[in-house]
Order: C-alpha cells, then sequence, then structure tokens
C-alpha cells in the first residue's frame, strides 16, 4: 500500500513507490502532517482500549494486521510498546518494507512481525485478526468502488469486535475549503522545512496519484464494509482518522 509519495522531484512526474529514494519517507513524513506522531499514539491508545475490553473474553496475544505497513510507523509504535502483540505487515513496496525493517531493527523492537510483499486481496483469507490499521493510504486507490473492496477485505480478515483505525486525505478539491486547507498546509509545509518544489510535486498528486473524497462518503464505507461504534479521532488539514469495531459480537468491561 501506499503513503504519501515522494522520490521524484519533478511535479510533473507520477511517483513510484518502487523508487530508491522511497527511504526519504520517514525522513519528511512528520514534517508535511502536523501530529503526525500522535496520530499513532492515539491509534495505539485506541486499539488497545478495545482490545482489554474484551480481555476476559480473548485469552490469547492479540494478532494486528498492518495495512500499507512499509513507512514502518505503526510497527514501531504499537511493537514498541506491545511485546506480546504479533503483526502481519503487508505493502506490495519491497523498497518500504525494506524501510520498515530497517526501522524496527534499528528501534529494537521485539515483537513478532510478518513482512509480507504483496497485497491484501492475495492472501489472508478468514476472520484471524484481532486488530487492523489503514493509516495513510486509503487515498491512493482512485475509485470508490476500489476503497470499498479494500474495507470489505480488511473488514473480512477481521474477528467480530475487532478495532479498525483508518486515515486518510479527505476532502471535495472543488470546494473554495478545500482550497484554503491546501493552503494553510503549504505554509505549514515550508515552515517546516519541506521545499516549495516538494510542496509543489504534492499539491499535483491531489487528483492525480490520490483520489480524496468526503468524510461523510468514508462513513458510509465503514458501515458498508460492515463496522461499526465509528468516530473520528484525529484530524490535521485535510488528513483525519477514525476508530471503528467490526460489526458482531462486543463485549465491554464497565468496571
Amino acid at each position: 500500500m501506499k503513503h504519501t509519495p515522494i522520490g521524484n522531484t519533478d511535479s510533473n512526474q507520477p511517483m513510484s513507490w518502487n523508487h530508491p529514494n522511497v527511504h526519504k519517507y520517514a525522513d519528511t513524513i512528520a514534517l508535511k502532517i502536523p501530529g503526525y506522531a500522535h496520530l499513532y499514539e492515539m491509534t495505539d491508545c485506541l486499539i488497545t482500549a478495545q482490545l482489554e475490553a474484551q480481555a476476559h473474553t480473548r485469552n490469547i496475544d492479540p494478532n494486528v494486521l498492518i495495512v500499507g505497513a512499509g513507512g514502518g510507523q505503526e510497527l514501531i509504535t504499537l511493537g514498541g510498546r506491545h511485546e506480546a502483540w504479533s503483526f502481519t505487515a503487508v505493502d506490495p513496496s519491497e523498497h518500504m518494507l525494506d524501510l520498515a525493517r530497517k526501522r524496527v531493527t534499528h528501534a529494537g523492537i521485539s515483537s513478532t512481525i510478518s513482512f509480507v510483499a504483496g497485497t491484501l486481496e492475495e492472501s489472508f483469507r478468514g476472520p484471524i485478526y484481532d486488530a487492523a490499521t489503514c493509516l495513510l493510504v486509503l487515498h491512493f486507490l482512485q475509485s470508490l468502488e476500489s476503497k470499498q473492496a479494500l474495507l470489505r477485505q480488511i473488514s473480512a480478515r477481521l474477528k467480530p469486535g475487532a478495532p479498525f483505525c483508518l486515515a486518510s486525505i479527505n476532502g471535495n478539491s472543488q470546494e473554495p475549503s478545500f482550497s484554503i486547507q491546501m493552503q494553510a498546509w503549504k505554509d505549514h509545509m515550508l515552515s517546516q522545512g519541506i521545499s516549495l518544489e516538494d510542496w509543489e510535486r504534492f499539491a499535483a498528486s491531489i487528483g492525480r496519484e490520490s483520489n480524496p473524497v468526503s468524510n461523510a462518503a468514508i462513513q458510509e464505507l465503514l458501515i458498508d464494509a460492515g463496522f461499526t461504534h465509528i468516530t473520528r479521532y484525529y484530524g490535521a488539514f485535510l488528513v483525519n482518522a477514525w476508530f471503528a469495531v467490526k460489526e458482531g459480537e462486543t463485549t465491554y468491561d464497565k468496571g
């Protein structure tokens, strides 16, 4: 899966996640998205809270699916805090997975991690995962149908009651508010040291390499895929994140 693209500095050229320069992703993404680390910390807190609420019904260590794991931040954050958890990290880009492997090794993460180069559609049948994340990926799927298909595939692999966290770029590029958000985002990136050339490449990628949809559309897609308890828990300019639960038996500890 993809994240905010980098590598080629020509704003007229599409990005490739097999470009050798994708290793720069981890160096720049936190500068581009305000509160980037907080997004992952909040994701961990929400997943942990849902799993703990079901702890008395599940006497196992959680198995977590990371869709679009190439940047490695999910593994650094969740894996660094939960040594007993196991992770399946899926990404079609070998270069991005190499980046994730290096970051995990450098951080000394001891959690069990399986790295899978490929797409979710190709394998992992059945509801076998206790939780899942799909952060900064969905906007790269061009059609509403492809976004819907991915969310359904994730849902099909989750156990009932499993927490799911989703983050993506959202909005309607035809609305004036979108332009205002983009201008503010530009000012933020430039103030953080992102070059004007890099910003222009990113701005040109909207609608070409990515296809944001509205927040309302995201919620409808989550409902269609079989998720409930949908709540928005993070926002930074056009980036939004939602927490949801796979429909089915869900037990909460009210004590």
